[in-house]
């Protein structure tokens, strides 16, 4: 009588239950779009065009549609061969230099003008306000007069919406000469493709190395690129991408740690002054420092000491400048519910942002996630003093992975259940989308290339047949 192999059939079952996790991701979001269209044409109250994403039908092309399909070509290729083979700095470069080729294709798609050089510059953006930062002493001792819709000169919706750090670094590269939408765009773009460099470091860090290169092309061929270009929430996830690789190098390496944990917490604070919302990051800085658990126990919380002390500079200068970061979010609360955020229904939002997750996460980071809450029982038992695998094992490693993407998967839900992320979250939440995105190296060799040409399927047809929003 023949028997199966148990690890052949084990695998099998592992491949099909994450089929019937992308399976159900498509299932959300198609039942997001019926029930979205359904609501907005019966009231309109969604305030968006195509939902559940802030998006325009609009089929097209443009010059960036044979870079892009090159691009993604040569990633689903090439992706995880030189991910494994390349040492350790060029992957690095190279994953730099493949999301940015990524990153500005997609943009291009929509033209240079229309894709990039105008993104940055229409009424609800940070560049419309340049002219009345001239005096920044005083723009920021009155920033909170004109966050609500009321008193004249009320700011437009994404200065309002932020803290003055954002704008400030516009006005900042105005000053230096480099003014303009096309240089904003240019900034945005190049930051927001170092954040994969930012979640490799980390991943490094924490785990083995050999994990890091499994989610690189993932990290690469990632559609929430068609949101990072162009917009500044790209850039805002670098910054916060970038402390939590700050913090987990501190807490991993013999030197340099505490110049590091100063160089997160600096990152963290200037994280706070862009937006709001990315308050939560510290869930992500907080599992950073558990999962690095070293022969020195008491190591990672010492960091905390020079951290703390760098997170606490740029809330500092922006206080003693005269901006109030607690009454203008009170503030922001009052103008979100003057506007969109007072009509758009919560109880579709709340679901229905778990689709726009999903187009920006793609279908692999859908698989990668159900492997990453599967692991997830495990994973808690093994932060327990004498539990657990043998530190440096691909087990481990994994393990580690699952627990950092299911603290941004934390985040990201608080962010939902608030309320104040109702629609437009395929952009606001990239900070966090980003770190779901690892969790599709779990998924097992073979598929790797099918999974990547999803992931590259998907932004393909959103940038193609949609024109995004902001």
């Amino acid at each position: 009588m023949k028997t199966g192999n148990p690890l052949n059939s084990e695998d099998r079952a592992g491949r099909r239950h994450d089929l019937i996790a992308a399976g159900a991701g498509v299932l959300l979001v198609t039942v997001a779009v019926l029930v979205g269209r359904a609501i907005q044409h019966a009231d309109g109250s969604l305030r968006v065009h195509w939902p559940p994403l802030l998006a325009s039908w609009d089929p097209h092309v443009g010059a960036g549609t044979p870079a892009a399909v090159v691009v993604a070509a040569a990633v689903i290729a090439y992706g995880p061969v030189l991910a494994a083979r390349l040492p350790w700095r060029g992957l690095l470069l190279t994953a730099w230099a493949a999301s940015l080729a990524w990153t500005l294709s997609l943009a291009l798609i929509d033209g240079w003008d229309r894709g990039i050089a105008r993104r940055l510059t229409t009424k609800h953006e940070y560049l419309h306000v340049i002219d009345r930062f001239d005096d920044i002493g005083a723009a920021l001792r009155s920033f909170n007069d004109h966050i609500v819709i009321g008193p004249p000169g009320n700011w437009p919706a994404h200065v309002a919406g932020h803290p003055p750090g954002a704008t400030l670094t516009f006005v900042g590269l105005d000053r230096i000469g480099l003014g303009g939408g096309a240089w904003a765009a240019v900034w945005c773009l190049v930051l927001a493709a170092s954040a994969s460099v930012a979640v490799l470091i980390t991943l490094r860090a924490l785990g083995e190395e050999r994990l890091a290169r499994r989610a690189a092309p993932f990290l690469v061929l990632a559609p929430v690129a068609v949101w990072a270009g162009v917009s500044a929430d790209g850039y805002f996830a670098a910054v916060a991408a970038w402390s939590v690789a700050f913090l987990a190098l501190a807490a991993t390496r013999r030197t340099g740690r505490w110049a590091l944990a100063l160089g997160s917490g600096l990152l963290f604070g200037l994280t706070c002054y862009l937006s709001y919302g990315l308050t939560l990051i510290a869930v992500l800085l907080l599992a950073a420092l558990v999962l690095a658990r070293t022969a020195r126990p008491l190591g990672p919380f010492l960091l905390l000491c020079p951290f703390l002390l760098g997170a606490l500079v740029v809330p500092l200068a922006f206080t003693l400048a005269g901006f109030n970061w607690w009454d203008a979010y009170h503030l922001l609360v009052e103008r979100y519910y003057q506007g969109a955020g007072g009509v758009r229904p919560y109880g579709y939002w709340v679901w229905a942002n778990l689709a726009c997750t999903t187009l920006a996460a793609g279908l692999a980071t859908v698989a990668g996630l159900r492997r990453a809450m599967a692991a997830a029982p495990d994973a808690v038992r093994t932060l327990r003093p004498g539990h657990g695998p043998v530190p440096g094992t691909s087990e481990a490693a994994g393990q580690r992975l699952a627990l950092l993407a299911l603290a941004a998967l934390l985040a990201l839900l608080v962010a939902d259940l608030s309320g104040m992320s109702k629609a437009e979250t395929e952009r606001i939440w990239q900070p966090f989308i980003l770190w779901l995105l690892p969790t599709a190296a779990l998924l097992p060799d073979t598929t790797r290339r099918g999974w990547l040409t999803a992931q590259a399927v998907v932004a393909l047809l959103i940038n193609h047949l949609l024109w995004t929003g902001w």
